[in-house]
């Protein structure tokens, strides 16, 4: 059973830093691209960032670039999003994607998406 599981999330102010965690089991980690996807109060779910199986690859949202960073460890079957200098518009529910041997851009839509985790809530207040 495939099963993805986020951690990391808060409540911080603006300017400070978080880091989310998403632990993977059930899936062959290294063929599967890892992406974040966020979705704010009354929104839709939207594209935050991706990393390819090999890590050669990565995409970001063009609204959380030069802030945010995603990583990841094979060994540990994680993937990682280092968000600094956070705003008040990056408060959403952070979900954690895998898909297998295809990327994931920023023109990906959620619904292309089938395996998700139960999203980890950020909140960054003014």
């Amino acid at each position: 059973q495939v099963e993805l599981v986020e951690s990391g999330g808060g409540s911080v102010q603006a300017g400070d830093s978080l880091r989310l965690s998403c632990a993977s089991s059930g899936l062959v980690f290294n063929t599967y691209t890892m992406a974040w996807f966020r979705q704010a109060p009354g929104q839709d779910r939207k594209f935050v960032a991706a990393i390819t199986w090999t890590g050669g690859t990565i995409y970001y949202a063009d609204s959380v670039k030069g802030r945010f960073t995603i990583s990841r460890d094979n060994a540990k079957e994680r993937v990682y999003l280092q968000m600094n200098n956070l705003k008040p518009e990056d408060t959403a529910v952070y979900y954690c994607a895998a898909r297998e041997l295809r990327v994931i851009t920023p023109e990906t839509r959620p619904e292309a998406l089938a395996t998700w985790g139960q999203g980890t809530l950020v909140t960054v207040s003014s």
